[in-house]
């Protein structure tokens, strides 16, 4: 194909990638992804509902299980068009434009995401290490700031990351390696100098998720030594009990992340195929898990999402 070898400074449209080597039966293949999206709308949607609709709920844990289960389902419907469009009709194009739309919502919603994580961990050492004061820290007038300033940190950290991609010329191939537009995926296809782009990820990875990431540490570390000065082991089992789907929620984020970093930086030789796996469980797996870890592992949000789908069949 003679556009595949264009070098323009905008190029009117990237190629995605669907399943490598299987572009025949993809259609098929497709059906357990699309399963893994139901499931993630349907399962963030209800935690939302609940929450909403539960007088009981409304304590600032779940406000902040709440805006994850947000930022959840904004990650998945952003990835959802392109991806139902390559394997049920081999739709790859999209417009450059559109690509840096659709990295805007992606990039977005996870550094948003890091942000409620850490926002959670912070509820989680005010409720275990300072519990007299729980109340009185974390108001309703503080949660809606920190949800304001969640969403203007991800945001504002989006516009050193996107604009550079402007002044950008692009050569040889325009085929991208995920179903989505993802960054340093679309960086990779440039024939121009990227040491600003490099820079500006770089610092931004490091300032949001990466910042985010040691004090979720730390706040764990004090947690852990709060436990330790309990004197009951049923207190202390407790306590940790209450932290165990945060921490859930955190490995299954920041694990397929940095998967996908590393083999952006070091899997080039890697088969295609791994890089579209690690690609879909990045954005895939939290978005299902979350909403199941919080169901088994939370009683009140299990007793509110049985009373719903009671009051359903009654």
């Amino acid at each position: 194909m003679p556009f595949f070898n264009q070098s323009i400074s905008h190029p009117a449209i990237f190629f995605l990638t669907g399943i490598p080597g299987l572009e025949t039966p993809q259609t098929w293949i497709s059906i357990p992804f699309c399963c893994l999206c139901v499931i993630a709308i349907s399962g963030n949607g209800m935690i939302l509902f609940v929450i909403i609709t539960e007088s009981s709920l409304h304590e600032p844990m779940y406000y902040f299980l709440s805006m994850l289960s947000f930022m959840d389902l904004g990650l998945c419907l952003s990835t959802l068009v392109t991806m139902l469009g390559i394997f049920w009709f081999n739709a790859r194009e999209i417009s450059f434009d559109a690509c840096i739309g659709q990295m805007f919502f992606i990039h977005g919603f996870t550094f948003m995401e890091s942000s409620v994580l850490l926002a959670m961990a912070f509820d989680r050492f005010i409720a275990i290490c300072n519990p007299l004061r729980y109340a009185t820290i974390l108001t309703n007038s503080q949660i809606i700031k920190v949800g304001f300033a969640i969403v203007l940190r991800g945001t504002t950290a989006l516009v050193p990351l996107l604009l550079p991609l402007k002044r950008l010329s692009f050569c040889g191939s325009h085929v991208l390696h995920h179903s989505y537009c993802f960054h340093p995926d679309v960086v990779k296809l440039t024939c121009t100098d990227t040491w600003i782009n490099s820079a500006f990820g770089l610092a931004i990875v490091i300032s949001t998720a990466g910042l985010d990431s040691v004090l979720i540490l730390l706040s764990y570390v004090l947690i852990i030594h709060s436990m330790l000065c309990i004197a009951s082991p049923e207190e202390q089992k407790k306590a940790f009990g209450t932290c165990v789907s945060h921490i859930s929620a955190v490995a299954i984020f920041y694990i397929p992340m940095i998967s996908l970093s590393l083999v952006h930086k070091f899997g080039r030789h890697a088969p295609p195929l791994v890089h579209m796996l690690i690609a879909n469980v990045y954005l895939l797996i939290p978005p299902v898990m979350n909403p199941i870890i919080y169901s088994v592992k939370t009683k009140q949000i299990r007793k509110a999402v049985l009373k719903v789908f009671l009051s359903k069949l009654i």
